[in-house]
């Protein structure tokens, strides 16, 4: 099954995304935080989100979705550092919205499909209507 990581700059939000995600997609355990920085402040860092894709990967590869800014930066840098040390983790980062999205990619990686799907799915929540 796919994985998920929600990179945010803040631990409470990655944390409550992906609760709400796996609320949404029963039965997926691969959904993973990787908020905030070691000491808890507001912040992103490439060795948790690097762990976060370790552990969220079970061999169909890591869908990675982020708030702002330097939460993409450090996600592309994790994907290379991952790449450096030549694991076999084949990680993306959406271009989509941190709830809608994770939440697509959730339900979408819970019935079984491959990664380009979960990744289209989670991009394309951007353009979901809420009114």
């Amino acid at each position: 099954m796919v994985g998920i990581v929600i990179a945010s700059h803040s631990w409470k939000i990655a944390e409550g995304v992906c609760d709400l995600a796996r609320e949404m997609a029963q039965g997926h355990s691969g959904i993973i935080p990787a908020g905030g920085l070691e000491d808890g402040s507001m912040g992103t860092d490439a060795a948790r989100i690097m762990t976060a894709i370790r552990e969220a990967d079970s061999g169909d590869g890591v869908v990675i979705i982020a708030d702002i800014g330097s939460s993409i930066m450090s996600s592309e840098t994790a994907i290379e550092l991952l790449e450096n040390e030549d694991e076999n983790i084949h990680a993306v980062i959406a271009d989509a919205p941190l709830v809608e999205g994770a939440i697509c990619a959730a339900v979408e990686a819970a019935a079984g499909s491959p990664i380009d799907s979960v990744l289209a799915v989670a991009e394309e929540s951007r353009g979901a209507m809420k009114l």
